[in-house]
């Protein structure tokens, strides 16, 4: 309506990859397993991803498999870890050559569904010859594991008759996020894992509505999952929509990390922000905020205050998800409701309402929204929209909805009830019909540490809080058990910075520092690393995080960069020298420490 073409939605800093991964491999985006799949694999192999922090609704699902061996791949000892049968602790951004190790093991052993691969798939002669220099050694002192742990991973997921693999930020967030998913995908396909029970690769999707915003946005693909270059698509949207194609566009506008460049470099002026807090959530802070700083119109509009609306010239107060009505789609591709149980307070609301009075007030609300009231208006036009695509919604009502308490896509008039597992026709979304099995090779993370900047910083979620606090942050409970970051360090590393539990650190990168970080001392993470949660704006990680992303998803590899650590207090530092005593000309508060 406003002839835009910049927009992009939480997905990039978050499922991206997935996206990109899912469409390199199978042709289409969209996660072809099931919740109830983790509860009947015999093997769930499980990669960066702590489900029980981050996603502990699904951990007793996993806890209900009785026979399935949980294979958990991450740095950290981690909550998940402690309940998986077996860890494998990676050295960070590893995890491509412990996946072609893993391809490499099974290959080798004749594990493969060989039906399948030759009616399904193409590439395993390539892919044969790209693994074949992986072998369990070579592997092992890459990823700082046991070559026991490649053979033994292997082989269990290889013999498993339903294996299964999810996801989450551990690999999503990384320049080669999309590569490292496509790898998960062909493991999968090459033993023939995928349309059935207890299988497939999954993605557990981190933020609310980001399936969502995968099916009907003009991001990585038009609504539809309609690629932007193909004519016949455009032809078909701008049909539905009764618009000209011309005002379609050909290529996909400027994602998150482009818009940020797009207003450093002067050619995007105005930003309009929706229910995100890019201030505190995007990478290399520093830059971000000169960016929103720059901008001649910066536009919030947001259920709550944050750091964010505070650089507004304009907040337009929205309605939060008790507050509105309408639908949205979680990572099995299972679509709910949302029902207001209060009205919004105050000037707040419901962001539809906001859109259509926009829409009016720039004379273009009967040409993109005609006749649309209420939202379930534009949830039956999604259906029309979505009808034949892979995400086809067509099938599904709210009255069907309520009466299922929701429905995964695709569902249509001949699949009333929905698709648990996508795939299972062993059809894919290519032109040729198959899955294209991908080989790559591992690039190191560029922020490498050196001795100016010793260790490796992984960032992540904690339990207690969401994002950057926007809500629970103004949780008492909450904030009580977390009212500030924290970082876990090695005993090693705690010693030679000279920091204890309690004490406070300050860490710097090559682009900024955070001060007063709260010291963790602890064997979860391995000498050489530090973990820092990414939901404190008062000790911002982002100042640290690089801005480096994935070429083809744009998502913010926040995972891995070069830091140090500094004692941050008169004890500490005291300590780091090795003093024999403290002198009161040290510290002009030392009578804090007297007793």
């Amino acid at each position: 309506g406003l002839g835009i073409p910049h927009s992009d939605g939480n997905t990039t800093l978050c499922m991206a990859s997935a996206v990109s991964g899912y469409k390199a491999t199978f042709g289409s985006d969209g996660p072809p397993s099931s919740y109830a799949d983790l509860e009947v694999a015999d093997c769930l192999l499980l990669i960066g991803a702590n489900i029980a922090d981050n996603h502990p609704l699904l951990a007793p699902r996993v806890l209900r498999n009785e026979h399935g061996v949980v294979v958990a791949v991450d740095p950290r000892v981690t909550k998940t870890t402690m309940l998986a049968d077996r860890h494998v602790p990676l050295l960070p951004r590893t995890d491509i050559t412990f996946l072609n190790g893993l391809i490499r093991q099974v290959l080798a052993d004749d594990l493969i569904d060989r039906p399948f691969i030759d009616a399904s798939t193409v590439g395993l002669d390539r892919l044969r010859r790209d693994v074949a220099d992986y072998t369990p050694d070579v592997v092992a002192v890459e990823c700082g594991i046991s070559a026991d742990d490649v053979v033994a991973v292997a082989r269990t997921f290889g013999r498993a008759e339903r294996g299964m693999i999810a996801w989450t930020m551990g690999v999503n967030h990384s320049e080669q996020g999309t590569d490292t998913v496509a790898l998960i995908n062909t493991l999968c396909a090459i033993t023939g894992n995928i349309g059935r029970p207890g299988t497939g690769p999954m993605s557990i999707t981190g933020q609310c509505n980001a399936m969502g915003t995968r099916e009907t946005g003009f991001t990585a693909s038009m609504p539809g999952y309609r690629a932007y270059d193909d004519p016949s698509h455009r032809a078909e949207l701008a049909e539905l929509w009764a618009v000209d194609v011309d005002r379609l566009p050909t290529e996909r506008g400027r994602a998150y990390p482009d818009i940020v460049d797009g207003v450093l470099d002067g050619t995007i002026k105005a930003l309009w922000v929706i229910a995100t807090n890019p201030l505190v959530s995007f990478p290399n802070r520093v830059r971000t905020e000169q960016a929103l700083r720059e901008l001649d119109l910066l536009v919030v509009q947001d259920a709550f205050e944050t750091p964010t609306t505070e650089l507004a010239d304009i907040v337009l107060p929205a309605a939060t998800w008790g507050e509105k009505d309408g639908t949205y789609t979680n990572s099995e591709r299972r679509v709910s409701r949302a029902r207001a149980a209060v009205p919004p307070p105050g000037r707040a609301e419901p962001d539809f309402d906001i859109f259509l009075r926009v829409a009016d007030a720039a004379g273009v609300a009967d040409d993109v929204f005609p006749g649309w009231k209420v939202p379930e208006d534009a949830y039956e036009e999604w259906r029309r929209v979505s009808a034949g695509r892979p995400c086809d919604h067509s099938g599904i009502t709210y009255d069907l909805i309520d009466a299922e308490g929701g429905v995964q896509w695709p569902c249509t008039a001949d699949v009333p009830g929905g698709t648990a597992h996508l795939y299972a026709d062993g059809r894919f979304h290519h032109p040729d019909g198959r899955a294209h099995l991908t080989s790559v090779d591992a690039v190191p993370f560029g922020d490498q540490p050196d001795s100016e900047f010793p260790l490796v910083l992984n960032t992540g979620r904690t339990v207690e809080h969401w994002h950057t606090r926007t809500k629970t942050g103004r949780a008492a409970v909450l904030e009580h058990l977390v009212p500030e970051a924290w970082m876990s360090i090695n005993p090693t590393d705690a010693r030679s910075v000279g920091v204890s539990s309690g004490d406070r650190a300050r860490l710097v990168s090559r682009r900024g520092a955070v001060s007063g970080v709260l010291v963790r001392v602890t064997e979860t993470v391995r000498a050489g690393e530090v973990f820092v949660p990414m939901h404190f704006d008062e000790a911002c990680v982002n100042h640290l995080t690089v801005d480096a992303f994935d070429p083809i998803s744009r998502e913010p590899n926040y995972k891995q960069c070069a830091i140090r650590v500094e004692a941050d207090s008169m004890r500490a530092r005291w300590r780091a020298r090795g003093a024999d005593e403290i002198r009161v000309e040290d510290d002009p508060h030392l009578h804090r420490f007297r007793r």
